[in-house]
């Protein structure tokens, strides 16, 4: 467990550091998560320690909002001065997200009938043939 939280530790400050010699303006633990997606794909699976690693770790994901709450309660007089263009950024980007996934979940679906049509009409070719 300990070589598996090493592993994303060590992608995370790599994000962090890409971020700073780069000047990218993507957080450094998103540029972290995209060297630990790469690792995976290289390595082709999930190690089992790894994964129950990410478990723990999502198991108790909430611990991980402390700061941001604390971050909410310093700022609460900035946020109840700015309190409408924060609600209708809140709105608008809800509404996107649904959108977007919506879409995407339409398209994977398209893709995925059309290939096991294909599929179908390959191996029916095949029977036929024979």
């Amino acid at each position: 467990m300990l070589n598996s939280l090493t592993l994303i530790l060590c992608c995370q400050l790599a994000g962090e550091f890409t971020v700073k010699a780069t000047g990218i303006t993507a957080p450094g633990p998103v540029i972290g998560m995209i060297f630990l997606l790469i690792i995976l794909l290289i390595k082709g699976s999930v190690q089992e320690d790894l994964e129950t690693t990410a478990n723990s770790l999502l198991s108790n994901l909430s611990l991980l909002f402390v700061p941001a709450g604390v971050g909410l309660m310093l700022h609460f007089q900035l946020i109840g001065k700015e309190w409408l263009p924060i609600t209708i950024s809140l709105i608008i980007s809800t509404i996107l997200t649904i959108a977007v996934t919506g879409l995407m979940m339409v398209w994977l679906t398209n893709n995925n009938l059309d290939e096991t049509t294909n599929k179908h009409k390959t191996d029916n070719k095949k029977e036929s043939s024979n």
